[in-house]
């Protein structure tokens, strides 16, 4: 049965951790493996890292550059090369490929975000494997995926992938870092996203030297792809022969059980693909409307308003504490907020003197987080 699998490979797994040179090996059993999928008629999308570590190496520096402007172009060198060394393993193997650079804005818009979804389609229906990296040449901080864990969860998201692999320098999940933590005990399912939730909070932040991403990122992305209906896998990097293996069934890795009803394309591109503008703190009564009754949020339900922010725009709906419970997308700009906030939506017409809406965020534009 044909499948469609988005394979991340991180820096830590493409390049040799001393020097930062390209791992060749491990980048040609890389494209075997994914030649073979696409043989066994699956649809194959790899998103991979790397950039920045190989014009590092490339220009002979030393550590990542911090810089922005720097990082940029380093990342310009090193894009080149690296779609090189692709290019000429997967043409030895007679398999087309295309590179796809993102940035968070193609998702933010509605229409580049469907037309994103529309360029993946036809690539995968001419049978070409996508090579998708971020953007590093041209992004900004605010509207960067920070790694490319994110960007690979958003990418199978975005497909409607069935498998996404995570290709990381560990075999899988641990209760802590086995580097550090010898008795650390090995993870081999996560059946639901409360694990996810009590598992990050045991995770660290940081990823190897010449990378962004570390273990605490790759759940992130879990919950992303999970949540999608995307059965995410942690596993070795430098044995990508392991990804047919666990698509037979061997239980490598750690898995991680998609949710039995994934949330709409519309409803993950809300939560995932937009960068929030602001925030509402909600009182009790609306924190139990939203959330156990399914119902859309109304002015009267409204604390108090952070951040400015136009209709239409994406802001995270939080509880007292400040932890946010949900994403929409607002029928009022904050300025308009700052009036009726606390009111009851037959008032909004005396205040304002108009209505956009009667309700703040409706539940067709909300999603729980």
């Amino acid at each position: 049965m044909t499948k469609t699998i988005v394979v991340k490979i991180g820096t830590s797994s493409l390049t040799q951790p001393e020097t930062s040179q390209l791992a060749l090996s491990t980048i040609a059993t890389l494209a075997e493996t994914l030649c073979n999928l696409r043989q066994q008629g699956h649809r194959v999308i790899l998103v991979s890292s790397g950039a920045v570590g190989v014009g590092c190496a490339r220009l002979g520096l030393k550590e990542r550059p911090n810089a922005i402007a720097l990082k940029q172009a380093v990342a310009a060198v090193g894009q080149g090369r690296l779609m090189r060394i692709y290019d000429d393993l997967f043409s030895t193997l007679d398999q087309p490929i295309a590179q796809v650079l993102l940035t968070r804005s193609d998702l933010v818009e509605r229409s580049r975000y469907l037309n994103a979804y529309n360029t993946f389609h036809e690539l995968l229906a001419l049978g070409v494997i996508p090579v998708v990296n971020e953007n590093d040449t041209v992004v900004v901080d605010e509207l960067n995926f920070g790694d490319n864990d994110t960007l690979s969860a958003l990418v199978a998201s975005l497909v409607e992938a069935d498998w996404l692999f995570i290709l990381t320098d560990v075999d899988k999940l641990y209760s802590a870092d086995p580097r550090s933590v010898p008795d650390a005990q090995p993870i081999s399912l996560v059946a639901n996203l409360q694990e996810l939730t009590e598992l990050q909070v045991k995770t660290g932040s940081k990823g190897s030297q010449w990378g962004t991403g570390g273990m605490a990122t790759k759940i992130s992305a879990a919950r992303i792809a999970v949540a999608a209906g995307v059965r995410t896998v942690i596993t070795q990097g430098r044995f990508p022969r392991n990804i047919e293996k666990i698509i037979q069934g061997e239980p490598l890795g750690t898995h991680f059980q998609p949710q039995p009803e994934p949330t709409s394309a519309r409803k993950r591109w809300i939560a995932y693909g937009l960068v929030p503008t602001g925030k509402l703190y909600l009182d009790t009564g609306a924190i139990a409307a939203i959330s156990e009754a399914g119902k859309s949020l109304l002015p009267a339900g409204i604390k108090s308003v952070i951040g400015e922010f136009e209709a239409q725009e994406a802001v995270q709906l939080c509880d007292n504490q400040g932890t946010e419970i949900a994403r929409g997308l607002v029928n009022y700009s904050s300025e308009e907020l700052q009036k009726i906030r606390g009111c009851h939506s037959r008032e909004i017409f005396t205040i304002l003197g108009y209505v956009s809406a009667e309700t703040v965020v409706h539940r067709d534009n909300l999603v729980l987080t």
